[in-house]
């Protein structure tokens, strides 16, 4: 962005503008005498009125011609005038000498000769400039840059152009030397006015320029030249003819008294003398080619008087519209774009650059002064030519319409008889760009009010009335040669000067630009100036109030100092208001009695001053019927009215009272005073007017007298408001003493409502400075001002002596104040006890700020004393609030210190946190000796920090854990799952390096995949039994006789208390033993109650199938509804299930029993599968309730093993092992073999609705021995082919067995022992290699994991489609073939997963039955089937291996 230059146009500050309302808009007078206050100050105020008022424009625009007047605007401005106005003196001087003068050139711009010839006269003198070689400091002073040798080329030119002249004026030698010899300058012309940028109508030329002498021109590109635009020659100096020589014989040289060497004797064009050229001073070396004067012709021309400076009248006459057209086009032109487009800023900056430089001439023209009684005004008029629509007839009668406003009643112009164009008749302004209007004041300084119909704005420059003595003073000094001339220069609205250069000298300037339907109103003596900014068209005219009439007369008695007219006679005016006394306003009736009174009294005076010089011849003269230019002073102008003298000598002239002695040179005896009225006539007048103001002048004496009273005479308010009262009753005027009145009593009542509500402790409202309404307290010193002015307000107010007592209490707080201040460990009660006293001062005290910090500093300092007194609970959050807390405090010492304090131990405390944390969270844990070491040293640290609280407490937990797992690997007895995996929590939890976790991680792995590989053993598919209530004894069974059932288990448990109800309780129970022997126990006696459960159960279930029950009673099956059709009865529980509700048996010739839902708990694998799981659990040392379940059913089935021998020994059964080898298959036997179930089948049948599906084994005459060895194989959840063997023993019937048992037993020979005995340690080794094979079977398990899981969901499949075909074949149907293709692609492995896709490995028995298994389902990998016979159970149990 561009900086501006130093001597560009800074805009001054902007007036008032006004907005009224309608209500304030409809009087104007009461209008502007409520803003005049205000706008006075500024001296001119803009007023917009409402946003409706839109008055139609009423001007004749056909008929209205005028001619404008011609503006150069270079020579508006005042010191820009007196520049051209010494150019043209010294151009005057050159060309009488002969010769042209042509302005130089100093660093490529125009050398100011006014400047430099005013700089040299200012140091003293050519001679004493040179003396002192002063020319750098001038050339400095003229604004050049030093060090370019300007100096003297600034000397050269004095001394060449200025010096002769200076040396002329002074008139130290007649023989003004003249140009050297110089053929360039002498042909150089004077400079031409219209080469200088103007305003020139093509249709005619460049008038002359007979106002003002001419210019010498300046050096090519000095001068801006309008393009297209020739010299007129009827512009250029009337340059005389330079003469040649001639030879006159009579003429001789002045000088030297001789007439030889004439062809260089001159002859002056003035005078005839003649000189030698080398006589004249300096001497001539040629002769001059024009007009030659002498040096005392010189002398005569230049000590002519100048003309006094005037505005032209152009030659046209101009229409509106051809005005526009012209206005337009020279704005579009000189701006180069729309006229609308040009900122006001730039025409503002552009005009004050016109007219300060004198390189640039631009002619504008301006319509001004045009009569609206002429040609008609813009607001339209009663019986006007202007038709007026009805809407728009308010605008007639408006007050705002200038035609009302000068003779409206309120205005003191309606007195004044004459219609004065101007003044009480408007006046139009046509303008265009850069038309301006001079500074002035109005005539007889009174008001003014402009109206801008339309166009373009109009911007305004305005001084307040009270500076109107400093403009002219500062005018007067800086341009003295204009006021020499033209003593009332300011009088002729000429001249202009910069308002920047006005504001440099201290006058305050305002500004404003008026745009269409505005108003612009000037105040009484208040200097005004401006210009237009295109094409508009406004108007204007002058008012006079009230308050104007002692300015009136002072202005008359001005213009009498200035022998300047006056327009009016205010004499006549001020007489005529007064024989009209009855019916003027009181106030102005008052105003005409003060203003009567002094014109009285000083014509009084003035007639008894003329009757002692000696005039006692006295006439009276109607003045009032003469033309104001017949009775006008010969001396001042002015315009008389009570008075004038004349004399018999001087028909037709006349002179005032003060300039008695300027008539005529006749003795005094002779002159005549004339006089409109004798003083004893001018007395009564002044009566009645007085009497019209008695009343409000008693009023008014009562009010001055209350408003100035003094101390004990003071009034109370209530005499202030019955003043007012009788104002409003009387209809006073709104004057200034009513005003005053009014502000004195409203101060009063504001003081009387602030003072109570300080007296009452409330809050009060004042106003501040700027017109802004605040809320707030008073300050002490506000309040102390408060209190001067209770006592200096010219009211008397009841409370001032109670607010006088109460600022000396606040006083003596503000001591004590300090003093607690000054104290730095001042208590916090002490200081809230200063706090609670201030409570009753509503004042705004500056100690109270200080106080409330230092009250925040001592409960922070007691805050920090009482954290760190406890370091439990001093947290980081705490010391980071307490230090922000700190920060927002007011800067103290203590305060310091402890944010201090503070800060080293936040800063301590986030390191060991920050570090703490980070060893907390290292992976791998560290050690415990290096934690143990941070440990040590955060132990200082006074604060709560969790981290190290937390390593702390990782350190005590992670030695426990230690103590404890170094107890747990020496301890003698083998530790619980449970306790292992707890541990391993807690270890896991531990922040710590643990070198024993490792390891039981290690465990504790293992033991959950034992789990997992056990309970894939065990448990069937979707079972929603655990693999402990597997393992575990039926501990709860469903008994036919609840109270059977708790007098059994009460007489079962008289030596045990433990409660053994469910497998929580089971599992408590293991989980509370100390050893596997406790735990065998305890499943001993679990085992003993699922016997009773069981017996009683079998028992209550066979009596109710006995065949006398009814039938229909019976509530058996899952569904608890009576038996019918066909039904299944569990070998277990003996209960009879609906073949529809149970799954029936997969296939009938299965040589297994069935077994109910609830009874088949699992899905009973082989001992082979079952003792691994053993082995690798008693590898791995840790107890957990399943293994101890496990163990317990191990010891369990070898147990019924050696019992199941025992029995079939005892009671003459065949070998079970023998007999299930060679016995043929109970499935082919089915038809034939007899039994007594049989017959109870059919025997039920017929008596009974249902019937049993399956055989099973009949309980006649079956011994309990056997039946209990029967019922505890069933329970047994490990196969084993005793068991099957003793099943259908069982239930083919003991007779045949029996008799063929013992017969085959006799037969035997010992080597059956030897095999026997031989087989057992088969079985051994066997076991031995499976236990061997165990943990390399559930390795490969788990790495066969998701191929497992895709063949379960193919065997699930499979089993479904098998469950399907079975279903639907009919129960007795047995005439499957076994070498069936079917047959020959299924594993006759139990529990066969039929594994799916491209490749499944199988293996055949090696043993007798040559079957195919697959390798998955019998636990064999490729690489053993390759190395080792493979053997499957049923070969291995059948032929003794």
């Amino acid at each position: 962005m561009t900086q501006p230059r130093p001597d560009e146009f800074k805009p001054p500050q902007e007036c008032p503008v006004f907005e009224p309302s309608w209500e304030e808009f409809a009087d104007p007078f009461a209008y502007i005498n409520k803003i005049r206050p205000i706008a006075e100050k500024t001296g001119i105020c803009k007023v917009r009125p409402p946003p409706d008022w839109q008055p139609p424009f009423a001007c004749d625009v056909d008929r209205l011609h005028f001619t404008p007047r011609i503006q150069r605007l270079n020579e508006l401005e005042a010191q820009t005038r007196v520049k051209l106005n010494f150019l043209d003196q010294i151009a005057k001087f050159w060309e009488l000498q002969g010769c042209s003068l042509k302005i130089p050139h100093v660093e490529r711009k125009i050398l100011d000769l006014y400047q430099l010839n005013k700089n040299v006269a200012d140091e003293g003198g050519f001679d004493i400039v040179c003396r002192d070689r002063r020319w750098t400091a001038i050339a400095l002073k003229m604004g050049f840059a030093p060090g370019k040798a300007v100096g003297s080329h600034l000397r050269s030119h004095y001394e060449r152009l200025l010096y002769p002249y200076n040396l002329f004026q002074s008139g130290a030698n007649l023989l003004e030397p003249t140009l050297p010899v110089d053929t360039s300058d002498k042909e150089c012309k004077p400079p031409d006015l219209t080469e200088r940028q103007h305003f020139v109508e093509p249709t005619k030329s460049c008038c002359n320029s007979a106002h003002r002498a001419k210019r010498m021109r300046a050096e090519s590109g000095c001068v801006k030249t309008e393009p297209g635009t020739e010299p007129c020659e009827n512009n250029r100096p009337n340059l005389r003819r330079r003469m040649g020589s001639f030879v006159v014989d009579l003429y001789m040289c002045l000088v030297c008294g001789s007439g030889s060497d004439e062809d260089r004797l001159l002859l002056c064009d003035g005078c005839d003398a003649s000189y030698h050229t080398f006589c004249l001073i300096p001497p001539l070396h040629d002769i001059p080619k024009g007009d030659w004067r002498c040096p005392k012709c010189l002398a005569q021309e230049c000590s002519k008087p100048q003309e006094a400076f005037g505005f032209e009248q152009a030659y046209r006459d101009y229409s509106l519209r051809a005005f526009g057209e012209m206005a337009d086009s020279f704005k579009s032109d000189y701006f180069n774009m729309p006229v609308h487009m040009v900122p006001t800023e730039l025409v503002e900056k552009e005009f004050w650059r016109l007219v300060s430089t004198i390189e640039e001439d631009v002619t504008v023209e301006y319509g001004a002064d045009i009569a609206s009684k002429e040609f008609g005004s813009g607001f339209p008029i009663k019986n006007g030519r202007f038709k007026v629509s009805e809407k728009d007839e308010k605008y007639l009668k408006c007050g705002w319409n200038l035609n009302n406003m000068a003779m409206m009643d309120p205005s003191v112009l309606t007195h004044v008889t004459a219609d004065i164009c101007g003044m009480t008749l408007p006046w139009l302004y046509v303008g265009m760009c850069f038309s301006s209007f001079c500074w002035h004041i109005e005539d007889h300084w009174s008001y003014s009010i402009n109206y801008l119909h339309w166009g373009e704005p109009k911007t305004w420059y305005g001084a307040p009335g009270f500076a109107a003595e400093q403009l002219e003073a500062v005018m007067k000094k800086l341009a003295p040669e204009l006021f020499q001339i033209q003593p009332d220069l300011l009088h002729q609205l000429v001249t202009i000067m910069n308002p920047n250069t006005l504001m440099s000298y201290g006058v305050p300037i305002y500004r404003t630009n008026q745009c269409a339907g505005e108003f612009v109103i000037t105040f009484p003596r208040a200097y005004h100036s401006g210009f237009n900014q295109g094409f508009n068209f406004a108007e204007a005219v002058n008012f006079c109030t009230v308050d104007w009439m002692a300015l009136g007369r002072q202005c008359v008695d001005h213009y009498r100092l200035l022998h300047r007219y006056c327009v009016f006679s205010h004499d006549e005016m001020i007489c005529q208001m007064a024989s009209k006394a009855n019916s003027l306003d009181v106030v102005l009736a008052s105003a005409v009695q003060k203003d009567m009174k002094d014109m009285v009294r000083e014509e009084q005076d003035l007639r008894d001053k003329v009757r002692k010089m000696g005039v006692l011849r006295c006439e009276q003269a109607e003045y009032d019927l003469l033309q104001d230019d017949e009775r006008q002073c010969a001396k001042c102008r002015t315009t008389c009215f009570l008075s004038a003298i004349t004399c018999p000598c001087s028909p037709g002239q006349l002179v005032c009272l003060h300039h008695i002695q300027d008539l005529c040179s006749c003795p005094l005896t002779n002159y005549t005073l004339n006089y409109r009225f004798t003083l004893d006539d001018l007395y009564p007048m002044m009566n009645v007017v007085k009497q019209r103001a008695e009343t409000y002048d008693e009023w008014a004496s009562r009010v001055t007298e209350t408003l100035e009273a003094k101390l004990d005479k003071k009034k109370s308010l209530s005499v202030f408001r019955s003043l007012i009262n009788e104002s409003e009753s009387k209809m006073f005027p709104d004057n200034d003493l009513l005003r005053q009145l009014r502000l004195v009593t409203q101060d009063a009542e504001k003081c009387f409502s602030v003072a109570q509500q300080l007296l009452n402790g409330k809050r009060q409202t004042r106003y501040r400075c700027g017109g802004g309404k605040t809320q707030s307290q008073l300050t002490v010193q506000e309040l102390r001002s408060f209190v001067r002015q209770l006592y200096n307000i010219p009211c008397s107010l009841p409370q001032a002596p109670k607010l006088k007592d109460l600022l000396n209490c606040i006083e003596d707080f503000q001591q004590h104040s300090e003093k607690v201040l000054m104290d730095e460990a001042t208590s916090t009660a002490v200081i809230q006890s200063l706090l609670d006293v201030s409570f009753d001062f509503d004042v705004e005290l500056p100690e109270l700020p200080i106080l409330r910090e230092r009250l925040e500093q001592a409960r922070w300092l007691e805050g920090v004393q009482q954290t760190s007194a406890q370091p439990a609970t001093l947290t980081l959050e705490t010391m980071r609030r307490l230090i922000d807390q700190g920060v927002g405090l007011t800067p103290h010492p203590s305060v310091e210190k402890g944010m201090a304090h503070l800060q080293e131990l936040l800063t301590v405390s986030e390191h060991w946190e920050e570090k703490t944390s980070i060893l907390l969270k290292a992976r791998p844990p560290p050690s415990i000796e290096v934690l143990s070491e941070a440990a040590e040293k955060v132990v200082g640290i006074p604060a709560y920090l969790p981290n190290c609280l937390m390593l702390k407490d990782s350190i005590s937990r992670a030695r426990e854990w230690l103590q404890e797992a170094e107890a747990f690997q020496d301890g003698e007895s083998i530790p619980l799952f449970d306790k292992l995996s707890d541990m391993v929590l807690r270890g896991q939890a531990i922040p710590v390096q643990l070198d024993p976790l490792k390891h039981l991680e290690f465990l504790v792995t293992e033991l959950q995949a034992w789990k997992e590989s056990a309970a894939k053993t065990f448990l069937m598919k979707n079972s929603h039994f655990t693999l402990l209530e597997v393992l575990c004894p039926r501990f709860e069974v469903r008994a036919g006789s609840p109270k059977r059932k708790s007098k059994k288990a009460k007489d079962c448990s008289k030596k045990k208390m433990v409660k053994l109800d469910c497998l929580s309780d089971v599992e408590k129970a293991l989980l509370e033993t100390k050893d596997t022997t406790s735990a065998l126990a305890t499943l001993g006696e679990v085992r003993l109650r699922e016997m009773w459960a069981l017996s009683s159960l079998r028992a209550a279930n066979e009596s109710k199938l006995l065949p006398t029950a009814d039938c229909m009673d019976l509530k058996v099956c899952v569904c608890q509804n009576p038996p019918m059709g066909a039904m299944l009865q569990c070998e277990l529980c003996r209960d009879a299930f609906h073949s529809v509700c149970v799954r029936a048996p997969s296939d009938s010739r299965s040589t297994q029993a069935w077994l109910c839902p609830d009874c088949r708990r699992s899905e009973k694998p082989s001992l082979d599968k079952v003792l691994p799981l053993l082995a690798s659990l008693q590898r791995i040392q840790v107890r957990l309730p399943e293994g101890d379940a496990l163990h317990y059913l191990v010891e369990r089935t070898v147990s019924w093993q050696q019992r199941a021998r025992q029995v079939s020994a005892s009671c003459g059964l065949p070998d079970l092992e023998e007999s299930f080898r060679t016995s043929p298959s109970p499935v082919g036997k089915v038809s034939h073999t007899p039994s007594l179930k049989c017959k109870w089948n059919r025997t039920s049948h017929d008596q009974m609705v249902f019937y049993t599906e399956q055989r099973c084994i009949p309980l006649q005459g079956l011994s309990v021995e056997l039946e209990e060895l029967m019922v505890e194989g069933l329970l047994l959840q490990v196969s084993l082919p005793e068991i099957t063997q003793l099943y259908h023993v069982l239930l083919n019937g003991l007779g045949t067995h029996h008799t063929h048992g013992r017969t085959s037993q006799q037969e035997d020979d010992p080597s059956d022992c030897d095999k026997r005995k031989q087989f057992n340690g088969a079985e051994k080794k066997a076991k031995r290699r499976l236990e061997r094979e165990a943990l390399e079977t559930e390795r490969r398990d788990k790495a066969k994991k998701l191929q497992n899981k895709r063949q379960k969901m193919n065997k699930e499949k499979n089993l479904e489609r098998r469950a399907a075909s079975t279903s639907s074949s009919p129960r007795s149907d047995f005439s499957h073939s076994d070498d069936s293709e079917e047959e020959m692609a299924m594993c006759p492995a139990e529990g066969c997963q039929q594994p799916e896709g491209d490749e499944v490995d199988w293996v055949q028995c090696d043993g007798s039955c040559n079957q195919w298994f697959h390798q998955v389902c019998v636990g064999v990998t490729a690489e053993l089937a390759e190395k080792e016979d493979y053997v499957c159970v049923g070969c291995t149990i059948s032929d003794g291996r």
